[in-house]
């Protein structure tokens, strides 16, 4: 096809065997369009033996597609006349569907943005609602290790296109290996010399919330948009912040079936085996048999049945089981509170679990050393990503752990998790880690979820309010809970060197006083549900 500036985008399209008019599905990417996202979904000559002209197609600039690829700066256009070009391919029936993840999930929201008349739905996957939040930066931190892989990779691609047979095996060579070990590690001379137009550059310029965000956002773009959307997300994706955010914006102002599944898994693969641990073959992922379902109500005017379904189903770790919901849980937190010395109790209260400090505590300190901060471990934003044992790290000297005494039945958690910090700093900036475990009592420790935060004004002392990866998870009975708190979490984050020099440089010790000691507690809001 072309689009309405005269540059060709090439597609691959697959037909079912059967004469008739079908629904297209579209999905649009940035890899090469042979891999088809196949290491998540299955081939699109599946989807077409189900009904549809599936159509994949490689965006401006990448695969065999003519123009200059530039991140996401065309998609809106492009992806409107992709849209309106797929519905009038021969045999269409002219209703159009999207799925897709990651970049190829970003590609449905900018077309979405434009609001062509032929897309009826679409299933974003594992994406960025807000692209600065929800992507390239968490609680005003540089996501480090995700945006270097990423740029490396799309780079490697680039030096391959270009026939820059040099500088392809170079990156290539850095895709396996990330130079992190660079004087700074977030300006790798690899980039700086063989990709100094990589978008990497700019997301390291544009450290705050600003204009050049909000123009590039999807967020921006969609607030009129109203289609039918199945939102798909995992407890160990990077992205699931823009996941989680698109599903309540859509669920509280659409008037469309609003549909969310977020299974244990993290951006790839959808496997039962996150990181060290194995979820069973629950958590397999049901996604293609879901959209086939899905496109089935929304293209073909089939009713499945889903419509009487639960609307969300989100996987239970622990039980390893899908739990259904009405909604995404939502609830007014209570303060709960947690000290070095051990939690003296723990009761559930309106549905949040609280856990007391004693009466007499002491503040914390912490002290973080630039030279060996705290590494990263799984979770949502490491490479690799998922659940791992992590009782080593705990035992650091810079890592305080606050754990809970052996649950006396199990404990249900759904939703959102907030800790709130009370502390302070000797540096002008530092950071603060915070991870949510499971403890067995043979010492074994496990992650749940995790969050971070820039502080700004760290010689004060304030609340600092931490939201961690949202979770669904029972804690199984003679198991405690453990928050683990450090001011570091590298390569995952960008080091914060205290000092508001750029990314590193120089970088300090900065001293931390967290208070646990007279009025002043350290927080933790856990949402308890029941399952039956």
């Amino acid at each position: 096809m072309y689009t309405r500036d005269g540059i060709r985008l090439d597609a691959d399209i697959y037909r079912p065997d059967a004469d008739g008019e079908f629904p297209v599905l579209l999905m649009r990417q940035p890899y090469g369009r042979a891999i088809a996202s196949t290491v998540v979904y299955a081939h699109p000559s599946w989807y077409a033996a189900h009904g549809y002209i599936v159509v994949i197609q490689d965006v401006r600039g990448r695969g065999t597609s003519a123009g200059e690829f530039k991140l996401f700066a065309h998609e809106i256009a492009d992806g409107e006349d992709a849209v309106n070009w797929a519905a009038n391919l021969p045999g269409s029936n002219g209703a159009v569907g999207m799925y897709g993840f990651s970049y190829q999930g970003m590609t449905q929201l900018y077309a979405a943005a434009a609001k062509p008349s032929a897309l009826k739905t679409i299933c974003p996957a594992m994406i960025g609602y807000d692209l600065y939040a929800d992507w390239a930066y968490e609680g005003g931190a540089f996501c480090l290790q995700n945006n270097l892989a990423w740029a490396i990779q799309l780079a490697t691609e680039t030096a391959r296109l270009r026939g820059n047979k040099q500088a392809y095996q170079a990156l290539l060579a850095a895709s396996r290996n990330l130079p992190l070990d660079d004087a700074v590690p977030t300006h790798p001379e690899i980039l700086n010399n063989l990709a100094p137009d990589s978008f990497y550059h700019e997301w390291l310029e544009h450290s705050q919330p600003d204009a050049y965000w909000q123009q590039l956002s999807p967020k921006t773009h969609m607030k009129d948009v109203d289609l039918p959307m199945f939102h798909i997300g995992g407890w160990f994706d990077s992205y699931l912040r823009g996941t989680l955010n698109l599903y309540k914006d859509m669920a509280m102002r659409s008037q469309y079936r609003q549909q969310l599944l977020v299974g244990p898994w993290t951006h790839l693969p959808w496997s039962r085996k996150v990181g060290e641990v194995d979820f069973g073959v629950n958590a397999i992922s049901p996604v293609d048999r879901m959209q086939i379902c899905w496109f089935d109500q929304f293209l073909k005017g089939i009713n499945t049945g889903l419509l009487e379904q639960m609307p969300v189903w989100m996987f239970e770790i622990g039980s390893n089981t899908w739990q259904g919901f009405s909604c995404f849980p939502e609830y007014e937190h209570k303060s709960c509170f947690l000290s070095t010395q051990g939690i003296t109790s723990i009761r559930k209260e309106e549905g949040i679990i609280t856990t007391i400090c004693p009466e007499i505590g002491v503040d914390d300190v912490l002290v973080h050393d630039p030279w060996r901060p705290v590494p990263s471990l799984g979770g949502h934003a490491a490479i690799p990503a998922g659940v791992f044992e992590r009782s080593h790290i705990d035992c650091r000297a810079d890592v305080l752990t606050y754990t809970s005494k052996p649950l006396d039945s199990d404990l249900h958690l759904a939703g959102d998790v907030v800790v709130a910090i009370v502390c302070s700093a000797d540096k002008s900036s530092f950071d603060l880690c915070v991870v949510l475990s499971e403890v067995y009592p043979d010492g074994r420790v496990y992650n749940l979820t995790q969050g971070y935060l820039r502080c700004q004004d760290g010689m004060n002392r304030v609340t600092r309010k931490i939201q961690l990866q949202a979770t669904c998870a029972r804690i199984t009975r003679g198991n405690a809970l453990r928050l683990s708190l450090s001011a570091a979490c590298f390569p995952a984050y960008a080091i914060n060197p205290g000092n508001n020099s750029p990314f590193g440089m120089d970088a300090e010790i900065i001293t931390l006083i967290v208070g646990c000691g007279g009025t002043s507690f350290s927080q933790v809001l856990l949402p308890v549900v029941a399952v039956s």
